[in-house]
């Protein structure tokens, strides 16, 4: 491949060419300096950032018959035969492809033999995390006390994969990314040298797209100047990596600030016939309102920012978005980018994404308080007017949501009669039959108190005929429930009926996902639904835990037994419940517990 002959010809010959590691460098120098070099290194960083190559320098540099030297001559025979890898002393290895004990043991078996052609022995193992875990132990007694003669150097993308006993007898080095503005100066340089006319932008994209490596960037110089004839520029670099260009990006950018799905779609449809592949857009489109919000937010750093369009054009588009929909817009992109990797259709959820950045252009907060907000100051005297009418609707909609979620919205009877009972009457909740029973008077009462009268209701009635007759129905609800939806079916099996009154199932969970699940809105209509069904009337659910339940049966039975005033307040007129002779005799043949057969 041709990129292969430009990045050999430009691979580090001396430690000066080592692009954006100046403090690596310097450190490996004034080692060799003072004559305190290690026995082992650890070079670890991102692909490309020349980790492989400072271990070569330094083979060469130790080595070196002008030395050992800061800087290797790349004259001397030593170099020139490092440097093509025909010295038999110093051996690099690709740990992906011999990670096995039995290639460490080898190196553990010669290591204690001196050099032959060269001053010091050196091992280069690559990508060393690759190594197995018995080739980790076969390496490490000779990493710890190898011979004078000898330098281990490890390289490796991923060190926190290397045991910690392996890191621990070496000086690790990181490499960082080579910046955006080192990038481009060095690629700058190497096309005067080629004689390659480029564009500055064209170099800005080609180090963008290395993300920091400088072996990246050098692979698509040489494959853009080959695919536009040694004038490399910006819209010869989109074409040959595939990416779009900067007007497109603009055509669709309008379409989403603007709401027009053709638009949209039609954009859409020119990439994919243009071969582009929808994962590959959806990337650079999210990178590209990434630079229209900085474009707002930091207007200085479209140095740093690699844009592919100009600054100028970058700003213009950027005021007609509000910064809250910007954020809103980016979140959504990446949403959709991690579900598009086990998408089988990737365009079609690439057109779903943008579509849906049309539709949500009312949802952003920013644009709509920016709008109220002019119109406010329009309107002069008639501004507070529409902010109250605002906030009566805002409370309106959470009113109409607590209600959904089962809290009862007391009327002002309700609120009289509470303050003067101290709790126990069945009060029927709006959503939730547990939710708004018993209500005490005392808002600040514990916790553990409100569930218990709470749930006196349940308790008291759950063993009469009217509830039995309820429970029995359960199964029909179950099966219902799978038909309307299987997956509130699923969440529902793990909770029990365990009482009924008032036109309200009471269901035990054991679990609280499980419980909280089946309680949203949604899916408790989905419940409540079968339960009417099934009962032939209005039928509402309520749920607690298996615990809660278990700790208000027990109360109840201490009630009946020794504390006849708290079954009183359990009652409206204070007497006690009636007794039902079926009831009396299930309970003498089944005991007290209800036990529900379902039928799968």
């Amino acid at each position: 491949m041709a990129h292969i002959a430009l990045y050999r010809a430009w691979r580090p010959q001396t430690f000066h060419d080592m692009v954006g590691q100046q403090h690596i460098v310097q450190t490996l120098q004034n080692a060799i300096r003072e004559d305190r070099l290690s026995h082992a290194y650890l070079f670890s960083g991102p692909r490309g950032t020349g980790k492989t190559s400072a271990a070569r320098l330094l083979a060469k540099a130790v080595n070196c018959e002008r030395g050992p030297t800061p800087e290797p001559c790349n004259e001397c025979e030593p170099c020139r035969r490092i440097a093509a890898g025909a010295v038999m002393d110093v051996v690099e290895i690709d740990a992906a492809s011999n990670r096995g004990v039995e290639e460490i043991r080898d190196i553990r078996d010669k290591v204690k033999y001196s050099p032959t052609e060269v001053r010091r022995k050196v091992y280069i193992i690559d990508e060393v995390h690759m190594l197995t875990t018995e080739a980790f132990n076969a390496l490490l007694k000779t990493l710890e006390e190898p011979p004078a003669h000898v330098m281990f150097m490890l390289a490796t993308t991923e060190p926190h994969r290397l045991p910690p006993t392996i890191i621990s007898r070496c000086q690790r080095f990181e490499f960082r990314r080579v910046s955006l503005e080192e990038q481009a100066e060095w690629l700058q340089g190497i096309c005067r040298q080629e004689g390659i006319e480029a564009e500055e932008e064209a170099l800005v994209y080609i180090a963008r797209l290395s993300d920091g490596g400088m072996r990246d960037a050098l692979s698509l110089l040489d494959q853009i100047s080959s695919f536009s004839d040694g004038r490399v520029t910006l819209q010869g670099a989109t074409e040959a990596t595939g990416g779009l260009p900067a007007e497109q990006f603009s055509r669709l950018a309008a379409a989403v600030r603007d709401s027009n799905a053709s638009a949209v779609l039609a954009e859409v449809d020119e990439m994919m016939r243009a071969g582009k592949s929808a994962d590959k857009c959806l990337e650079q489109l999210m990178h590209y309102f990434r630079d229209l919000l900085l474009a707002q937010l930091a207007p200085a750093a479209s140095a740093s920012a690699g844009r592919v369009a100009s600054p100028a054009e970058l700003k213009g588009m950027a005021e007609g978005f509000p910064r809250e929909r910007l954020f809103a817009i980016i979140d959504v992109l990446n949403r959709y980018q991690s579900e598009m990797k086990y998408a089988a259709h990737p365009q079609t959820m690439f057109e779903i994404a943008l579509l849906k950045l049309c539709t949500d252009s009312n949802s952003a907060d920013g644009s709509s308080s920016g709008a109220a907000a002019s119109r406010a100051t329009a309107g002069g005297g008639g501004a507070e007017v529409q902010q109250l009418q605002r906030q009566v609707a805002a409370l309106e909609r959470k009113l109409e949501e607590l209600q959904r979620s089962g809290i009862a919205i007391p009327s002002e009877g309700d609120s009289s009669s509470g303050g003067r009972s101290g709790g126990g009457s069945a009060v029927r909740g709006g959503g939730n039959g547990w939710g708004g029973r018993g209500s005490s008077g005392a808002g600040s009462a514990p916790k553990a108190a409100r569930q218990r009268i709470k749930l006196d209701p349940f308790v008291a009635s759950r063993g009469s005929q009217l509830a039995l007759q309820a429970m029995g129905k359960w199964p029909q609800v179950l099966a219902r429930v799978k038909e309307e939806r299987v997956t509130v079916h699923a969440w529902l099996v793990d909770g029990e009926p365990v009482a009924y009154a008032d036109d309200t199932v009471l269901v035990a969970f054991r679990n609280s996902i499980h419980r909280e699940t089946t309680e949203k809105p949604a899916n408790k209509q989905v419940i409540e639904k079968a339960l009417t069904a099934v009962m032939g009337h209005p039928t509402e659910l309520a749920t607690t835990l298996q615990k809660e339940w278990q700790e208000a049966l027990a109360g109840g039975s201490q009630a009946q037994a020794g504390q006849p005033e708290e079954l009183q307040l359990a009652t409206e007129d204070g007497a006690s419940p009636p007794s039902e002779p079926l009831v009396d005799e299930a309970y003498k043949l089944f005991g007290e517990e209800l036990v529900v057969i379902r039928d799968e």
